[in-house]
């Protein structure tokens, strides 16, 4: 099992800034991948960005040149840091991790989630 504690939600003006942070723990050695999703009530989950223990990234086009995803294995972290916010950009931010397998082996995780307002 593993547990994602997330953090660094709060409240930005628009072109504002947030870092989110989430940190693993428990059978962190079945993690390949960790990134963000996002909710806005009512509406679908998206993937925002998601980084592999190799260092590849993936990120959503709407964040694209403003979000950037990384990760600091050693700790266990990946961080979301989020520049030129906009009023779109609020919903609650959930961390997710998985093992990297798309058959019946895939396993993913998810935090309790951090909600970030973009709000002036």
């Amino acid at each position: 099992q593993v547990h994602l504690v997330e953090s660094g939600g709060g409240l930005a003006q628009p072109g504002g800034s947030l870092r989110l942070s989430c940190t693993a723990s428990g059978s962190i050695f079945s993690i390949k991948s960790m990134g963000w999703f996002r909710q806005i009530p009512g509406k679908q989950r998206d993937l925002v960005a998601d980084i592999t223990t190799d260092g590849i990234t993936y990120y959503h086009d709407s964040v694209k040149g403003r979000f950037t995803i990384s990760r600091d294995n050693a700790k266990n972290t990946v961080y979301l840091q989020m520049n030129s916010l906009k009023p779109e950009d609020t919903a609650v931010y959930y961390c997710n991790a998985n093992n990297g397998y798309s058959d019946e082996r895939g396993m993913d995780w998810r935090g309790k989630g951090t909600l970030v307002t973009v709000s002036s």
